[in-house]
């Protein structure tokens, strides 16, 4: 099941299966490394919830909830 990426819970992996945004901030996106493919793990999130943090490929990522909702992920 696809949801999108703000969905997933604070230790729950994913794989991205696609990045709906376009323009520069879908390129920023993917030059981030948001890519189909990757898996990601949640790690954590901020007191209200934004912005949520990712841990992928070896490092992390704090990402915007405005930006996690244009990235598509399957649950693992």
């Amino acid at each position: 099941m696809t949801v999108s990426m703000r969905k997933l819970g604070v230790n729950q992996k994913g794989c991205i299966r696609a990045v709906t945004a376009g323009g520069e901030l879908g390129r920023r996106i993917r030059d981030m490394g948001l890519v189909p493919g990757t898996r990601v793990m949640v790690i954590g999130r901020a007191p209200l919830a934004d912005p949520v943090e990712l841990r992928m490929k070896g490092y992390t990522l704090s990402l915007r909830n405005s930006e996690a909702d244009y990235i598509s992920v399957e649950a693992l």
